[in-house]
């Protein structure tokens, strides 16, 4: 298939084969061929940041929150810090046995500056087997709110790079609902979200339109795009961050603003910080 790429020489076929980007047999097929694919293109927007923070410090601290069976650190760590004797990947994960089976994984894979914790993403935060710097932050598809804890968390770490791809964004959707009435009775706007398949879409924007402005209030500038095409997935959108320490001046204005126009107010403490 044209335009798809290959297996790189330095990866580990034993790795791709436990994520199921090469048949037992180590092969690619049509279905493997489309997720390396979508693993590349990733990895694009990531391998840039991880090169920066090793040109500028010879080190790197990785913590992926809502790392489910840890795919992603997998893969950064076998193409990017597996030969070059430097960084570390943390994986954090509540369900015990996808900790355990990365644990297990990555023992049998040599790979020794892997680390997995059992934890609610909350509570990672202030964990004391995190370690205190952290560079670079990730969740992909973390659920509904551990995406805003693990901006809380990257921002407490004052990570130098957060890459997000936020799903299942229940919670503004919920309290939009809750609040729909009178919001239809002051204005047109509402109108945005009446129906309900609306309210889950536009919630879902509202949503990472106030993790931008949070963000931004915290002097991270941001590239926000598509993770994959469309025709893999609607819950597409990669939000990248990189701390420069000089916040945009009106994002806390702006985004309180916002919570106030879309009936919003009951999460101010979740988005302005």
């Amino acid at each position: 298939m044209s335009g798809i790429p290959e297996i790189r020489a330095e990866q580990s076929p034993e790795l791709l084969k436990e994520l199921h980007i090469l048949t037992r047999d180590g092969r690619l097929n049509q279905d493997s061929r489309r997720k390396l694919k979508q693993v590349y293109h990733l990895c694009q927007f990531i391998e840039p940041l991880l090169k920066e923070v090793l040109d500028a410090r010879g080190d790197l601290n990785l913590v992926d929150h809502g790392a489910g069976k840890s795919y992603l650190g997998f893969i950064l760590y076998d193409l990017y810090l597996k030969a070059g004797d430097r960084g570390r990947v943390f994986g954090i994960e509540t369900r015990a046995e996808l900790v355990d089976k990365s644990r297990a994984l990555a023992q049998r894979l040599g790979f020794g500056r892997m680390g997995f914790l059992n934890l609610p993403v909350a509570e990672a935060i202030a964990s004391p087997e995190l370690p205190v710097q952290v560079d670079v932050v990730t969740a992909l598809h973390a659920c509904d709110t551990a995406t805003d804890d693990a901006i809380r968390f990257a921002l407490q770490r004052q990570a130098s790079f957060i890459v997000l791809a936020p799903c299942c964004q229940a919670e503004v959707a919920a309290v939009m609902r809750k609040h729909k009435n009178s919001s239809l009775s002051a204005s047109a706007m509402a109108e945005l979200w009446r129906h309900p398949i609306h309210t889950r879409e536009f919630g879902s924007l509202v949503t990472n339109v106030l993790r931008c402005l949070l963000l931004e209030a915290h002097g991270y500038r941001l590239n926000v795009t598509e993770l994959v095409g469309w025709e893999h997935s609607m819950k597409n959108e990669l939000i990248i961050a990189r701390r420069e320490g000089t916040p945009r001046g009106n994002a806390r204005e702006r985004a309180m603003q916002l919570l106030r126009d879309v009936g919003l107010l009951d999460l101010e403490a979740r988005f302005i910080y």
